[in-house]
């Protein structure tokens, strides 16, 4: 049913609304959308036991009192909010070379940072199907938009609507698609009918893939991740220093880690990605060269990710990861750049820097090692570089 209100045409029948929302969102390149009640996540609780057990590590907000006290209830974050529009966007594109995710002289970068930062893609295009819903209603609703952002546990919430089932590796994998989309949501005070869901919801059933591919086994049990232990966390989210028993499994990720995604079976059935910005320009943007990364300077740096979510890390992460990716490659060629990092401003730098010539070894490594730990005043950084000697001391 439609109506006038102040002369402007608005839609009254809810069922036609949801339907016609869904178009808009087809329109503006959203792959999914589903539609739920503004209520608590049904596995609330399971995110509180999470948090208890300190799982989350550093991400100190994800248990700040005032983010659990939005998600036990939405109307904090809106007040008199209704529903929960949650969109999916298909993010993959192509399928990098093994040559070339191998090359232990590469760093691998996530392939959901290949192209546009996905914040960037997805953010306006929600502000505008919200804007769009307000206009059907007259103007008659407020709303709030999230990309990965807010205290909204967005893939429960996409699960409810229908977009998919929470997999043994806590990624939501729709079972014709996979799991390389990303997830958005709009919390809106209009009331629109919720989806029903065809039960029951596919499972993991007896697979273990992800967990036993996890390089640093990071699940402790199906359905649970240990962030602390977690490749994406140690590149993206860790801010200091990564625990060293650590550094020798991560391999030569740089940016992220796709291993419990790219070993799924639903994957097979991903379908490549139709939004243009999240395909790289070159194989570069997916697999740089470790000597460019260590290389970097901060005007580098701004320029080469300008339009990546790998800025949001800054150079100094960025380079952090280079060098324990450049220690695990090994190689003597990492050498000139990692002894140059033994004198950068940024101590997580320098000591990571230590670290990699520590695990390459070799007389050359040592003599830089000691010549740097004679001049270093950073405590931290002197105990790696203390460490990557063997424990010499140079006073």
């Amino acid at each position: 049913m439609v109506d006038k209100v102040n002369g402007e045409q608005v839609m009254q029948d809810k069922e036609d609304l949801a339907a016609a929302l869904k178009v808009e969102a087809g329109r503006l390149g959203f792959n999914m959308v589903g539609i739920v009640p503004a209520a608590p996540a049904r596995r609330l609780d399971a995110y509180l036991a999470w948090l208890e057990y300190e799982y989350h590590g550093q991400m100190g907000y994800m248990a700040r009192a005032d983010r659990v006290a939005r998600r036990r209830d939405l109307h904090l974050i809106l007040p008199g909010a209704r529903t929960i529009i949650c969109v999916g966007l298909d993010y993959e594109t192509f399928k990098l070379p093994a040559a070339m995710a191998e090359a232990p002289d590469r760093g691998r970068i996530s392939n959901y940072a290949w192209g546009a930062d996905y914040h960037d893609v997805m953010t306006p295009r929600l502000q505008a199907l919200a804007v769009w819903l307000g206009q059907q209603t007259g103007g008659q609703t407020a709303h709030k938009v999230y990309v990965d952002t807010g205290a909204i546990l967005e893939r429960d919430h996409a699960e409810s609507a229908g977009l998919g089932f929470t997999g043994k590796n806590t990624m939501l994998i729709g079972p014709r698609r996979g799991s390389w989309f990303f997830l958005g949501e709009i919390l809106t005070t209009r009331e629109l009918p919720p989806d029903t869901v065809e039960q029951p919801l596919p499972t993991c059933g007896s697979c273990r893939r992800c967990l036993t591919a996890c390089p640093t086994a990071a699940f402790p049990a199906p359905y649970v991740l240990d962030a602390r232990r977690c490749i994406s966390y140690l590149t993206i989210e860790l801010k200091g220093w990564i625990p060293r028993e650590l550094r020798p499994l991560m391999g030569n990720w740089v940016y992220g880690c796709d291993v419990c995604q790219a070993v799924c079976p639903f994957n097979r059935f991903a379908p490549q990605a139709t939004e243009a910005a999240f395909r790289p320009d070159s194989l570069e943007r997916a697999a740089p060269r470790l000597l460019d990364l260590l290389a970097l300077d901060e005007a580098g740096f701004r320029q080469r990710f300008a339009s990546s979510a790998v800025r949001r890390i800054g150079r100094a992460r960025l380079v952090r990861n280079a060098c324990v990716a450049a220690g695990n490659w090994g190689s003597e060629a990492g050498m000139p750049a990692l002894s140059r990092l033994l004198h950068d401003p940024e101590p997580l730098v320098r000591g990571h820097a230590a670290w990699a010539l520590g695990r390459i070894g070799g007389e050359e490594a040592r003599v830089q090692l000691r010549a740097a730990l004679a001049g270093e005043s950073d405590g931290e950084v002197w105990e790696e570089m203390a460490a990557a000697l063997g424990g010499e001391r140079n006073n």
